[in-house]
Formats: C-alpha cells, structure tokens, sequence
C-alpha cells in the first residue's frame, strides 16, 4: 500500500505546484453531506487495510480506505467496538468516518470521534505527509492536531491512515421503552442523567421514549428496576436511528440537525422533532427558511446544520467572526493555497 500512499502523495503535490483544487473521495457514502467541494476527485479506496490491531492495548490503526465495517468485524471477533458507534450509509470509510465526524447513539455517553482519535498520518495541502500523535494515550505530542483532522471534511489534509482507542462491548445491553410526550421524556432523562445508571443512549420519537442500558447484568438489572417501561429492541432501533432508516427520516423535506443543550426547552419551530444524544441532538424536518432555524438553535443555546436535502449552500450555520478567524488560521497553515476540498466546509476555506 506504500505505492498507493506515494500516488497521493504526488497527486497532492502537483496540486500545490499547479494550483489545481482537489475533491476528495473515499467511499462516497457521505457524498451528500456538507457544501459541495469543486475539484478534481481524489479517491483514497483503494489505501485499506488494518496496520496494527493490539486488543490487549485497545489500539486499532487502519489506512483511510479501509471499509468501517471491515474494522467493525475484526473488532467484534475481540469483543470490542469503536466507541461512538459511527453512522455508515452505506459503503463508509475509516478516513470518512473521521473527516465527517459524525458519531452515532452512544456519543453523548462516550465521548465523540474526536474523543477516541490517539493519531493520524496525513499529506497537507503542499503534498506532505505528516503524522501526529500516536497508538498510546500518554504519547501527547501532536495529540490535539489529530484531533483537528475530526470534523474538518478533508479540507486540512488527507488522512492517510488512523489509530484509534477502541473499547470491550458491553456485557448485556437492553432497551427500554415507555409512551410519553417529548416533554416527559426530556424530564425524564434529565432526571436519570443525574444518577448513575449505565444509560449508553436515549431517544424520544413517534410517542416513545427509549432508552438503552449497557453494562454487566447486575447493573442493566438494577437499572432497569429503577427505570421501569418495557423491555423492546436491544439492537434493531439504535442501528436504524443511526443510519437513519426511522419513518422519521422518510421523505423529501430538509433534515435539520441541531446542537443544543441536553436540557434546551423544546421551541415552537421544532415541533414534532426527533429527539437524540439524551436531548443534545434534535433532528427536525422542516422547509422554513434558514435563517428560522438558525435563529431557533441559537434561541435555545446551539446551532443548527441542515443535513440533507435542500440548498448545500446552507449546510452549516456560519460562526463566530472570532471562530471563523481560527478555521482560516488552521487552513492557511495545513493547506496555504486552498486545494483540499475547497468549499465543502464553508465557502471561504
């Protein structure tokens, strides 16, 4: 696979030399998501393969174009998992699984990809490869620099490979279920949050709350004493939430994401959402204006993204004139002539 990572190598650095953006492609399972990048495709499928596995250590590193579910599987043979429970729709990646950033059910619970990222090796905008940070927690140096590359959508560099801390799966997982307004189950999990229960996700939809326990028999059982609802679907539901085959995400109209406080009131503009993350995350489907759900994220303390559908030009919320100044500082460093992904993020970077 070294040849494979020198071809992109070059293919990047002609880039810089020329002048000549690129659009980078892994499994194009995420092609949807985001702004638009105008460029030349850079496809890095075919960098795959697992590098190093230490189960012992919690330690998988794998190259960019490894499928995520070929990761998944070996990791299952061991009894573990990767801890924020990524989203694949469809053929996804390792690299776009990081560059996207998303995260699945357990996220709140766990932590998010960013979280779990202990090193990467990418090739910058001047066509060089770089590596930062590690296989071990302790190794910090150029830690937080990996972590940048979580969220960025290839528009600091291309991940050539990844190593990430994964984690055992739980010893027994079950749901609960009880019918409610989004209102009661809101209280509800604000309420459950405040002890210590294995909770490992929470969502509120169609008239139900569920909630999943994850952790040894004797805690899921005291837990779901304290609980109560019925038990439902240990797996079905949270892998249909995660790749969002619900009735909730049937349909043209755009799908909406926002970011709010866990314990954010819900707003009028919001009605009928999806509730996730224990309250963080509320998927809403609307054909409002922009500038409306913007402003209801914002009312209740976080920010909106559309997801799907509708104008791309609006997928992310613009921020802060001070943070928007930080984007454009890491983007000048990583990629000083505006090559990688040019666009996809925000129309200035």
């Amino acid at each position: 696979m070294t040849d494979v990572a020198e071809s992109i190598t070059a293919r990047v650095r002609l880039a810089y030399e020329t002048g000549e953006p690129l659009a980078i492609e892994g499994g194009g399972s995420k092609r949807f998501f985001g702004r638009r990048a105008e460029g030349k495709p850079l496809s890095v499928s075919a960098h795959r393969g697992v590098i190093g596995y230490e189960p012992r250590e919690l330690v998988i590193t794998a190259r960019a174009g490894t499928p995520l579910s070929e990761i998944e599987e070996i990791l299952e043979r061991e009894g573990q998992m990767l801890p924020f429970e990524p989203p694949h729709f469809g053929n996804a990646t390792l690299g776009g699984s990081v560059a996207c950033g998303l995260s699945g059910p357990r996220r709140p619970y766990t932590g998010a990809v960013r979280d779990f990222l202990l090193g990467t090796e990418i090739v910058n905008g001047r066509g060089q490869r770089l590596c930062f940070g590690g296989e071990v927690i302790k190794n910090v140096a150029g830690y937080d620099l990996s972590r940048t590359m979580a969220g960025a959508l290839g528009t600091l560099g291309v991940l050539l490979s990844v190593s990430l801390k994964v984690l055992p799966r739980p010893e027994q997982e079950i749901t609960l279920a009880r019918s409610c307004s989004p209102e009661e189950g809101l209280e509800c999990i604000h309420r459950w949050s405040a002890s210590p229960l294995p909770i490992s996700a929470a969502c509120h939809t169609e008239g139900q709350l569920r909630v999943r326990l994850s952790g040894s028999p004797e805690a899921v059982h005291a837990a779901r004493d304290a609980i109560g609802g019925d038990v439902g679907e240990s797996t079905s539901f949270w892998s249909d939430l995660r790749e969002q085959r619900l009735p909730f995400f049937a349909g043209d109209a755009p799908l909406w994401r926002l970011s709010v406080p866990a314990d954010a009131p819900l707003h009028p503009l919001t009605d009928g959402c999806l509730i996730d993350w224990g309250g963080a995350q509320r998927w809403v489907r609307s054909d409002a204006p922009a500038e409306e759900i913007h402003a209801a994220a914002v009312a209740m303390g976080g920010h909106a993204q559309r997801f799907r559908g509708g104008d791309r030009e609006e997928s992310f919320q613009p921020p802060a004139a001070a943070v928007m100044r930080l984007h454009e500082k890491l983007k000048a460093a990583f990629d000083p002539v505006g090559i990688l992904n040019p666009g996809r993020l925000y129309a200035t970077l």
